[in-house]
């Protein structure tokens, strides 16, 4: 097996929640006896600075030459009076439409031994397991026409029934391989466009008749995702509100360090933390690498189909934290141990090692 992946660090934290997961994934390379190609290019500010453009060519050109990509974040406030087609932030969303992933998959997970860092009781969180599924193409962040003049701005939010129906058609997919129901979040009762989704969402849930399915309004599903996550399993929704919902989710975790994600259904998938560049921690290493770390399990099971070996860089997180190692972010009590982005990446990659070998050796007999 080999995997060939470009690696955009990009602005930040991102070098170096990006390090830390390349050293797990090697780290499992190298036991588990894959080939693991890596290169790392420039996006976003780092690639400003470098050519003036938030997404160089070369960098497009070598995603597409591989079988995934992994990105760390990208964003830097000395660029926030650039235009936006030439902020970092551009460099991202081309490089989405590029690869053509229109499904961004976000699980947030209350694991056990984080309950006590979110800002929720922990018996609302304890247990909770949502994944997102964010439609990442379209909606008011792709919708033409948009402008700003003097006085004035507008957007476009706008979907196709084609749009809608690939992307739901992968919400219920991932529901058949988990709890079984699909929630469907939305505004129908003032936009056109959610009215749309709910009848194309409606109409694909009658070919997955072992799945159940719901329908919530945006402002609704926001106060019960706080009150009672439990209650969900696959989110389904459209651009905007999956980019804020996903967010949200972050107190269940307790961290948005914490979560990552997966953007598929394209040419090439694209993997990457779900927060964001982070400024004001970059270069001290605080940043909790976990998200980044989660996501190249999410890689491993997403392109690869390495299932056992992303199953098996999950329970390695589980393990780190169930020892009571905490990132700054998710430190809480002085009964844990708080670690730096390395000795975090580190303990990922230990517990990996350790349970890859018992598995190795248990087969051997």
């Amino acid at each position: 097996m080999r995997l060939k992946v470009a690696v955009l660090p990009g602005d930040g934290i991102g070098p170096e929640v990006i390090k830390a997961a390349l050293r797990v994934v090697r780290a499992l390379a190298d036991i588990a006896g894959f080939e693991f190609q890596s290169k790392e290019f420039l996006i976003g500010g780092a690639a400003l600075e470098e050519s003036g453009f938030p997404l160089p060519k070369a960098t497009l050109d070598a995603c597409l030459d591989s079988d995934a990509v992994l990105l760390g974040a990208v964003g830097s406030p000395k660029f926030d009076d650039l235009p936006r087609d030439r902020k970092p932030e551009a460099g991202l969303l081309q490089l989405r439409i590029a690869l053509g992933g229109y499904a961004n998959l976000r699980p947030a997970i209350a694991y056990n031994s984080l309950t006590e860092c979110s800002p929720l009781r922990s018996n609302v969180v304890a247990g909770a397991n949502v994944l997102f599924v964010r439609e990442l193409l379209g909606g008011l962040y792709f919708g033409e026409p948009r402008g700003i003049e003097a006085h004035s701005a507008w957007n476009t939010m706008r979907y196709s029934e084609a749009e809608i129906e690939r992307v739901a058609r992968v919400a219920f997919e991932q529901a058949r391989q988990r709890r079984q129901k699909v929630t469907s979040v939305d505004k129908a009762n003032v936009l056109e466009t959610s009215q749309l989704w709910r009848s194309v969402v409606n109409r694909v849930s009658s070919d997955y008749p072992g799945v159940s399915l719901e329908h919530i309004y945006v402002d609704a599903f926001a106060m019960h995702l706080v009150a009672n996550p439990k209650r969900f399993d696959v989110v389904l929704t459209e651009n905007l509100f999956g980019d804020i919902l996903s967010d949200e989710a972050a107190a269940i975790t307790g961290s948005l360090g914490m979560l990552p994600s997966a953007s598929i259904g394209g040419a090439v998938n694209l993997y990457e933390p779900v927060h964001g560049s982070a400024p004001d921690l970059a270069g001290k290493n605080l940043a909790n690498p976990l998200g980044a770390i989660a996501s190249v399990a999410m890689m491993l099971r997403h392109t690869a189909a390495m299932h056992r070996e992303a199953d098996e860089i999950e329970s390695a997180i589980r393990s780190g934290l169930a020892q009571g190692y905490r990132t700054a972010d998710i430190h809480r009590s002085p009964d844990e141990q708080q670690v730096s982005t390395t000795e975090m990446g580190t303990l990922v990659e230990e517990a990996l090692t350790a349970a890859v070998i018992r598995r190795q050796a248990y087969h051997a007999v």
